[in-house]
């Protein structure tokens, strides 16, 4: 049995304590001693070194360091500095990203209560909370944290806020009496306090039963440190990429390498060959291009209010096909809101959302004046009276509540009908109240101030109590007879409201004679009154968006089902007869059964943290990238469980900051769909800079290869430093720019890719092959004119080997523009549109300038400066490639076309 399962008396046996003494000191020091502290453990983080090894263990560092070693072992050092430097690089910034999960313990360490009132040895006293253990009595009252989970013993009127743990929007009232003979959910049991959950209203006094790692926080501390991040998609592709580069790499070098040996050659030029190859086949610049792009992604998401904590989670959240969302704060405003208002025979809705007290009062749509109609004047004057909230509005007409977010949604109702809780208090003043208790489920209080009468109890509480404790109603010419009929007419306006998902209050006043006791009976029924947590206005188009974009939105609360489901069919989540699921209904299933039903399932109520987790999980098993938001602690360990997890940056814990890939500045649901569409933006462009970067590297794989066979390898066309040149410094910066290309119209209308969908489609191969040859082609030919225009026995000459450099790089820089879109053609686009490329271009051809045309730099690089007839055939030559690029689309487009597909 659970601890809210058993009596007190059961409680008190199992912990050995005492009711009303408490534990003895001797005693809290044993079990202290037994227990441990009452706080969470951190886990031992790894050292900085071995985070800093961690870094190169990817595949493309891996080919990088070998490059640098081999180009070091040949002495040479320019070439393995500057790969070495790179890698380096890398390493940093990677490491920089580290240290989530430790930051997500300390906001939970930070949450705990340092101090508690506890009873020991008969004495109450002023502890450390850390210093609590499992029996101590515990005394509690409105505004202390509850120090540790807690079996309560007595309570009066106590109420506790637990949004932050469940998902539950209001205060949950807690009961020492109750009693749960089956297995109910986190947020359901009555009888317990938990750790770090702040008390709202009322006291109590209770038993400690579970501290530290074995509280219900501890145990979400405890997860968070043992769940693994998996690799992101774009980890996975480039890591297949590197393999295939490492193979390709590899098997192209033996085969130069026997090949010129079994020729008779000399082996340091076929060594030298086969670097070659080895440095023309790795993209340099591959890894720091992206993790460049994925920097300047990061600012704009930024820009937008979501600021992303892992660098690689912008591109992740592009191939989001779920997003799992917590309902309070996160689809709704935490701000409960009256909508509704009846008075016999009539209901009025309240316009306005949230607690600013701006919004009419229609009644069929027509402006309701409040302050002149008797019914309504005395409804809200009750709302306002019998009530310990405040509201308070700043100059700028900015509202926040202290209090009861239920008694502050009736402040607000007034307040928009012209009725201040500071002139209704100064000319009604309270004289005597009754709390509001779990048994009587109402709230009376006693004012002064009301005419004739002088003196009126006014009471709000459950419609079913509050009707049948009246016998009288305010109807339009004063209090009439309540008969049954009107009650039941009553009782169906109840029912109707709370079917719509709204909390209902009912109304009541009476006079309050001197020595009258009982001031809740005989009493005048005046109205009802229903509130909700509303939608985010914004919420409704960000998940319409979603749809479009083959995304789908689903609800994960700690709420009830009936809130859940209204507010998911208010924003359009759901349809009139989607399945819904509840906590219990999850415990019922098996991770199969659960895999299947998450696959028809959108919104999911009273659910505990394992809930969610187990819901991502099963997900992700399906083959979906799930994104996890949420606001609360309840959401911690499913953010870290998802693919990316999106904590609220203004209501949001630190504890789900912590665990999240990024946080939304603003609150903002919509704003999830602003970062969806980057993350698409980028991973679209990082597609376009690989096909860009890796048709250079096969066309110098190529050249390299091929003209070794044809020619021989003393006829090598290009040293290794030239090729470092090019995919480091003439390559990366077009490779950037390609980075930044602006969104293609049709981005947030394709369908979400798939988790192990390759970076590099069929068409993208078919691109990549075609535009090699071509660059091959254009190469190899001038570097044919160049030997006869540069001859040097035996061997190719320094400017046979500087028009194949150049010829190359133009090739390659012209080739970036058409690498701006895959379908469409260059001139659709507008050629110059780009103007970080064009800027691009222009400092890649200056570079170029400088290694040819400057004297102290020729040999360095083997370079020779050029008259200007060489340019006559090099820039012709150098077209080919762009041409073939740009002839593919258009074909590509007329194939398309004939389908009946979009581009």
């Amino acid at each position: 049995m659970e601890i809210y399962q058993k009596s007190r008396e059961q409680v008190l046996t199992e912990l050995q304590t005492d009711a009303a003494s408490g534990l003895t000191a001797a005693e809290a020091a044993r079990r202290l001693d037994e227990y441990g502290p009452n706080s969470l453990q951190e886990k031992k983080s790894q050292s900085w070194l071995v985070k800093l090894f961690n870094q190169f263990k990817d595949v493309m560092v891996l080919i990088l360091i070998a490059a640098s070693a081999v180009s070091a072992a040949l002495n040479e050092w320019i070439d393995a500095l500057v790969i070495l430097a790179i890698v380096i690089v890398n390493a940093i910034l990677g490491l920089v990203q580290e240290g989530k999960a430790e930051k997500a313990i300390e906001a939970l360490q930070k949450m705990t209560s340092p101090q508690a009132r506890v009873i020991r040895d008969g004495q109450q006293q002023l502890i450390e909370a850390a210093n609590l253990v499992p029996g101590d009595l515990v005394l509690l009252e409105a505004g202390d944290l509850v120090p540790a989970d807690i079996r309560l013993m007595e309570s009066a009127m106590l109420k506790a806020e637990e949004a932050s743990l469940t998902g539950e929007s209001l205060p949950v009232e807690k009961d020492a009496n109750a009693m749960f003979p089956d297995t109910v959910s986190l947020g359901d049991r009555a009888n317990v306090l938990f750790m770090s959950t702040p008390v709202t209203y009322g006291r109590g006094r209770g038993l400690v039963h579970a501290t530290g790692a074995r509280t219900e926080i501890g145990k979400i501390a405890d997860r968070l440190q043992s769940i693994k991040e998996d690799l992101t998609p774009l980890q996975r592709n480039l890591n297949h990429l590197g393999k295939i580069l490492g193979i390709v790499c590899l098997v192209v070098c033996a085969i130069v390498l026997v090949e010129g040996l079994l020729l008779g050659g000399e082996f340091l030029p076929i060594f030298m060959t086969a670097v070659s190859l080895a440095v023309a086949a790795i993209p340099e610049g591959l890894p720091a291009v992206v993790t460049i792009v994925l920097a300047l992604g990061m600012k704009r998401m930024a820009d937008q209010n979501a600021i992303v904590k892992r660098l690689l989670a912008v591109e992740t959240l592009g191939s989001v096909d779920v997003i799992c969302s917590d309902k309070t704060g996160t689809l709704t405003q935490n701000e409960m809101t009256v909508t509704r208002l009846y008075t016999l025979g009539r209901q009025i809705q309240v316009e306005g959302n949230g607690y600013k007290p701006e919004g009419r009062l229609l009644q069929d749509e027509q402006p309701v004046d409040a302050l002149h109609d008797a019914a309504l004047n005395r409804l809200l004057t009750i709302g306002v009276l019998c009530n310990d909230a405040t509201l308070v509005v700043d100059d700028a007409k900015d509202a926040s509540i202290l209090g009861d977010p239920t008694e502050a949604a009736l402040l607000v109702a007034a307040a928009k009908a012209g009725l201040g809780q500071q002139d209704l208090q100064q000319r009604h003043p309270r004289l005597s109240d009754l709390p509001f208790d779990s048994e009587r489920k109402m709230m009376t209080t006693v004012h002064a101030g009301f005419g004739e009468a002088e003196r009126l109890s006014l009471t709000k509480g459950a419609p079913d109590i509050v009707v049948t404790r009246c016998s009288r109603c305010l109807g339009e010419n004063g209090p009439e007879p309540f008969t049954d009929p009107m009650k039941a007419q009553v009782l169906e306006a109840n029912r109707q409201l709370a079917a719509s998902a709204l909390r209902v209050l009912g109304f009541a006043w009476r006079t309050a004679g001197e020595g009258d006791k009982d001031l809740e009976t005989d009493m005048v029924f005046v109205g009802l009154m229903g509130m909700i947590d509303p939608p985010r206005p914004e919420a409704r188009d960000a998940i319409r968006l979603c749809s479009s974009a083959g995304i789908r939105a689903v609800m994960i609360t700690g709420d009830y089902r009936e809130t859940a489901v209204a507010i998911a069919r208010d924003l359009g989540m759901i349809g009139p007869n989607e399945r819904v699921l509840a906590g219990n209904e999850i415990d019922s299933l098996s991770d199969d059964g659960l895999k299947t039903a998450v696959e028809e399932t959108s919104v999911y109520a009273r659910v505990s943290p394992d809930h969610k987790v187990r819901i991502v999980t099963a997900l992700r098993e399906q083959g979906h990238i799930a994104s996890m938001t949420g606001d609360g602690v309840n959401d911690a360990m499913a953010l870290k469980s998802a693919d990316i997890g999106v904590a609220m940056g203004i209501t949001g814990t630190d504890v789900s900051k912590g665990s999240a890939d990024m946080i939304l500045t603003d609150d903002n649901f919509a704003t999830i769909v602003s970062a969806v569409r980057e993350g698409r933006i980028i991973y679209s462009n990082i597609r376009k800079f690989v096909a860009f970067l890796l048709s250079c590297n096969v066309g110098e794989i190529l050249i390299i290869f091929l003209a070794t066979l044809l020619l021989g390898p003393a006829y090598i066309p290009l040293l290794p430093i030239q090729l470092l040149w090019l995919n480091l410094v003439t390559d990366s910066f077009p490779a950037l720019a390609l980075g930044q290309e602006r969104g293609e119209p049709d981005v947030m209308s394709r369908k979400p890719r798939k988790k192990n969908e390759p970076i590099m489609n069929r068409q993208m191969l078919l691109g990549i092959g075609s535009q090699s040859i071509a660059i091959f082609a254009a190469v190899f030919i001038a570097f044919q004119i160049g030997l006869n225009r540069y001859p040097l026995d035996g061997m190719a000459s320094d400017g046979a080997r500087t028009i194949a450099f150049i010829t190359l790089i133009m090739a390659e820089l012209l080739r970036s523009f058409s690498a701006r879109s895959e379908n469409y053609p260059v001139l659709s686009l507008g050629l110059f549109k780009n103007s970080i490329l064009n800027k691009a271009v222009l400092l890649s051809l200056a570079l170029m300038l400088v290694v040819v045309y400057v004297p102290f730099l020729n040999p360095i690089f083997s370079t020779v400066p050029l008259p200007a007839a060489d340019w006559l055939y090099m820039v012709p030559l150098a077209l080919l490639p762009f041409a073939v690029a740009e002839i593919g689309k258009w074909a590509a487009g007329l194939q398309r076309k004939s389908r009946g597909q979009k581009a």
